[in-house]
């Protein structure tokens, strides 16, 4: 049967990507100024964010359980880049696309040290509570669950894009991809391990490395070269 993402990748060139990347940029690089300097107002907005959700977490031990079982397995960056690792075999099994492989292989690694460099650079602690429901470790800003997941879903979803999708496939992997990305990150808050700002600058540098990595493939490879 033929398969709906069967069909030769689709020349795009980097403009949407340029203009995508052009317009995070400057959020992502304002929100890690702020919360590197600590800005009292935004601190206190997390704050309140955190206080409340906790509570609410606290008083419902059972979805709280839920979202653990969420965020440590189905959810989890390993099982994120485990999806990546299989579409990157797709393509050079089946379309011996060795190339975007490559890209995908080197844009989740880059936003791996990137992720780290920033926790070491920002060194942020993360929520401590009397009566914590979960637990992390390393610095809190960004969140590398927010942020590996809008890496790969932003990945996988250029792919299905490339290799022309089907309408159905399409709105299916979009309404996946989208409550993945929202939901990794309300779950790391909810549980208390995140700020609301360690998801969002994860979100934001997520996704700007997404629309780098497109910008330079398509860059690297033209319409009329595209593999």
């Amino acid at each position: 049967m033929h398969s709906p993402v069967d069909s030769p990748p689709h020349a795009t060139g980097p403009g949407i990507a340029l203009r995508v990347a052009m317009a995070l940029a400057p959020p992502t690089v304002l929100l890690l100024v702020l919360v590197a300097a600590s800005w009292e107002p935004l601190m206190a907005l997390d704050g309140d964010i955190a206080r409340t959700t906790h509570r609410w977490a606290v008083d419902d031990p059972d979805l709280t359980q839920a979202f653990r079982i969420l965020t440590d397995w189905v959810w989890d960056p390993w099982t994120m880049r485990a999806l990546i690792a299989v579409t990157v075999l797709w393509l050079v099994l089946h379309h011996g696309a060795w190339w975007l492989a490559l890209w995908l292989t080197a844009t989740c690694v880059l936003a791996a040290l990137l992720s780290q460099g920033i926790k070491a650079a920002v060194d942020r602690e993360r929520p401590v509570w009397s009566d914590p429901v979960d637990s992390a470790h390393f610095a809190a800003f960004p969140s590398g669950h927010a942020m590996t997941a809008m890496v790969a879903c932003g990945l996988l979803l250029w792919v299905l894009r490339l290799y022309g999708a089907g309408r159905v496939l399409w709105r299916v992997a979009l309404a996946v991809a989208v409550v993945s990305v929202a939901g990794v990150g309300f779950t790391r808050i909810w549980l208390g391990v995140h700020w609301s700002t360690d998801v969002l600058g994860g979100w934001l540098l997520g996704a700007l490395t997404v629309a780098l990595a497109m910008v330079s493939y398509a860059r690297r490879f033209p319409p009329a070269r595209s593999t």
